[in-house]
């Protein structure tokens, strides 16, 4: 493992007693010091029983996990959650509701308090600072609101300085603003205590904006591993795009140097024999945001309903074929109304291009003069 490395794991795998197939399957990815890794995928993916077995919580059947140059899980050898220099974050925060703030937080300092009780109260302090939670030792949880019990369990994970704190879906149980709120704040905290961090999320806008790096699981594997703008304007696959950006994907066929689609041409020119040379058929991927909608009594898409959601409008398109497109829009402009006709456009450079499922492989294509 690299020097700067604070979590390496490699070909993990783990399949739990009367199932059919694995949790997790041939995982490996590396994590540097100070970096912030956001495990992300749909519910069932492997994400949480990842980050279980980096804690410790669960052994892998093989593979190896690495914590700060340490192997703490082999074939060979397994070290307990309590000797990995770990801090973990539970979704429920599990704090003691009979213990206050402050004694929660320094509950993880038994070593520190038989060595300097004193030492402890500096530390405790010092954390609840990091958090933004001074003043508040003397109280018990139920006297805090949801986001200061979240702050209190990362302060209790980062008292002892660990070297990789754990975070299972932190914010999932917060109201929406909250949740907003608190993200950068997550982000903040770490970055200030210095410590990497392993977060697990299914909100994909929250593991964008929280994570240096982001790895995308589906069906136990890791489907892409990269930076959140390499996640996001760089999909490796129709599952990553379709998850993570809730991209539009609209059947192509090409026509010389263009595609031609049921909404327009679009003049873009990719590889064609990595995508299905036997046929010329494609999925061109649209994100909503990428959509430019221009009123057009002629356009053979209508508006089928539009939504307001504040700093954006989400407009639902009806193409010839029955098909549903959705346009996001910033509000603020013109407001097009329910029923009106739209040409739509999109910059060639935001169009991707990927291959035809397989199970559609023999189905009619759309093309202009093929409107089935």
């Amino acid at each position: 493992m690299d020097q700067s490395a604070i979590l390496h794991l490699e070909g993990i795998y783990k399949q739990f007693p009367r199932t059919d197939a694995p949790a997790v399957e041939a995982v490996t990815l590396t994590l540097n010091q100070g970096d912030i890794l956001g495990l992300l995928g749909p519910s069932g993916c492997g994400k949480t029983t990842l980050l279980r077995m980096i804690a410790g919580f669960e052994r892998p059947d093989r593979g190896a996990v690495e914590i700060a140059g340490r192997v703490v899980a082999d074939v060979k050898q397994w070290v307990p959650p309590e000797r990995r220099d770990v801090g973990m974050v539970f979704q429920d925060y599990a704090l003691f509701p009979h213990l206050t703030v402050a004694k929660n937080v320094a509950f993880g300092l038994q070593a520190l308090k038989k060595k300097s009780p004193k030492a402890v109260k500096h530390r405790v302090a010092e954390v609840l600072e990091l958090v933004g939670l001074s003043g508040l030792g003397d109280r018990y949880p139920h006297e805090l609101s949801g986001g200061q019990q979240q702050r209190v369990a990362l302060a209790r994970a980062l008292a002892p300085g660990p070297a990789l704190v754990l975070l299972d879906e932190p914010l999932s149980n917060l109201d929406v603003q909250v949740r907003l709120r608190l993200r950068q704040e997550l982000r903040e905290i770490l970055k200030a205590a210095g410590t990497s961090g392993v977060f697990v999320t299914h909100d994909q806008e929250e593991a964008l904006s929280i994570s240096d790096w982001v790895a995308v699981m589906r069906g136990g594997r890791l489907e892409q591993w990269g930076t959140p703008e390499e996640i996001y304007l760089q999909p490796a696959s129709r599952f990553v795009a379709e998850f993570v950006t809730q991209a539009n994907f609209i059947p192509a066929r090409r026509r010389g140097d263009r595609w031609e689609t049921e909404v327009g041409c679009f003049a873009i020119a990719p590889d064609i024999d990595e995508i299905r040379p036997e046929s010329g058929r494609a999925d061109l991927m649209v994100r909503q945001e990428d959509f430019i909608l221009k009123p057009d009594e002629t356009a053979p898409v209508v508006i089928r309903d539009r939504q307001f959601l504040g700093r954006e409008l989400h407009y639902c398109l009806r193409v010839p074929s029955g098909r549903e497109l959705i346009a996001r829009t910033r509000a603020g402009g013109r407001s097009l109304p329910v029923g009106m006709r739209v040409r739509v456009t999109v910059p060639e450079e935001a169009v991707r291009v990927f291959p035809v499922p397989s199970a559609e492989a023999g189905l009619p294509a759309w093309g202009v003069g093929n409107r089935e």
